[in-house]
């Protein structure tokens, strides 16, 4: 029978890959604390908020992140078009992670191995702003299969983090 490993006895990877989440929008401090939490636990190199209620003090955001704010690089930028730009300059492949009429299911996006990537994810009410979603190089969806045509972006980025990481570089 399995035994349950407490933190202490778990081995960790501690790696990095070269993926960047880009978020545009995402207010809620639980949520923030949660992408904290998520990019740390699946290696993600560095978060970018932009227009966002970042308040690293917040104690729901310290509760929530478990002091993972204090280990994933991030910043704070005030201008996203510009920032998607640069990514793109320097080889960055821009992934929106959104329902639209040309957004790819995350198990069939084919994307190039080892290639460095940005995934943006949008506020919790609207979505990524359009102007930001026009500049993504491909938009990607997660199917669901209840009546509930959205889910929480936190647990949605985790699953399209997950299944990028798996498909870019691991197998």
């Amino acid at each position: 029978m399995p035994t349950q490993l407490q933190h202490n006895n778990t081995d960790n990877f501690n790696k990095k890959f070269p993926i960047k989440l880009l978020c545009d929008g995402v207010k809620s401090p639980s949520n923030l604390g949660a992408l904290f939490r998520i990019c740390d636990a699946l290696g993600v190199s560095e978060i970018v908020f932009f227009n966002s209620d970042l308040t690293i003090k917040s104690s729901r955001l310290q509760k929530t992140a478990r002091s993972t704010q204090k280990k994933v690089l991030y910043r704070i930028s005030t201008n996203i078009i510009s920032e998607i730009d640069n990514f793109k300059k320097e080889g960055f492949q821009i992934l929106a992670l959104e329902i639209t009429d040309k957004s790819i299911s995350v198990e069939n996006i084919l994307v190039s191995k080892n290639k460095k990537t940005i995934l943006i994810i949008g506020n919790e009410q609207n979505g990524i702003s359009e102007n930001v979603l026009n500049l993504a190089d491909k938009a990607i969806s997660i199917p669901m299969f209840g009546e509930n045509s959205s889910m929480n972006v936190v647990q949605a980025t985790s699953i399209a983090l997950y299944s990028i990481i798996n498909k870019l570089y691991i197998y």
